[in-house]
């Protein structure tokens, strides 16, 4: 049985990269996770592997009705929640706006923009009982300017996004943080990337966040690769 004194994180895009190092990692500073992402066989799969703590449920957070069941789950399994972390987003194939996939344009926003936007309005309300936390991965894309970068524009949103969610939260002590790394280790990118950032970098960025005291608030963290 999990154990429902145990804080709890809800974690977006949770099958792999960013989404699922920070559910292993939070698992192993006695968190409860519930891990929302769409392929179900990679849920249940690292779910397994972190045990009781961990709940899957397979999750299109582009779909309000599905969202609004992931969080009722996650309560009614665990007994409340949190803390939140909207990591779901993707990229685009073709680059540019005069050479660019209006159609990707359009499945990119509602899943960088629309789908953050879900999530915190559908999260708050359980967040606004524990006085949580509610955090976002933006990007370096989203702090400087990209040559017809759609994407770039998706996370220049986030980035303001976040912080005027920080400031509405701050009404009812509760907090919001954005992680904006520069390249990541993830499957975003068709080849590996074994010198750049590790999703278990992002994954202790969260931590930190997650962990500090009621009187800190992180509302920025910001990674860049060493080399």
């Amino acid at each position: 049985m999990p154990d429902k004194n145990a804080r709890t994180l809800m974690i977006t895009g949770a099958s792999s990269g960013i989404g699922a190092a920070t559910a292993r990692a939070a698992a192993a500073k006695g968190w409860n996770v519930a891990l929302l992402a769409r392929r179900k066989d990679r849920l249940e799969e690292l779910a397994s592997e972190i045990g009781e703590s961990a709940l899957a449920v397979e999750c299109d957070v582009t779909d309000r009705d599905a969202l609004s069941a992931a969080v009722a789950k996650t309560v009614e399994t665990f007994g409340s929640l949190d803390a939140v972390y909207a990591n779901a987003g993707k990229g685009a194939d073709s680059p540019g706006m005069e050479n660019g996939d209006p159609q990707e344009w359009h499945d990119m926003i509602h899943l960088n923009i629309l789908a953050v936007l879900y999530t915190a309005h559908a999260t708050l309300p359980e967040l606004k009982k524990t006085k949580g936390m509610f955090i976002v991965t933006g990007s370096k894309a989203g702090r400087e300017h990209f040559k017809g970068s759609v994407y770039s524009a998706t996370k220049w949103f986030v980035q303001g996004f976040a912080g005027n969610l920080a400031e509405e939260m701050r009404d009812w002590g509760g907090r919001c943080t954005v992680i904006t790394p520069g390249m990541v280790n993830t499957e975003f990118f068709d080849e590996a990337k074994p010198t750049k950032l590790q999703p278990e970098d992002i994954a202790d960025a969260v931590v930190f966040a997650l962990e500090q005291r009621e009187t800190s608030a992180v509302r920025e963290i910001h990674l860049m690769p060493a080399d």
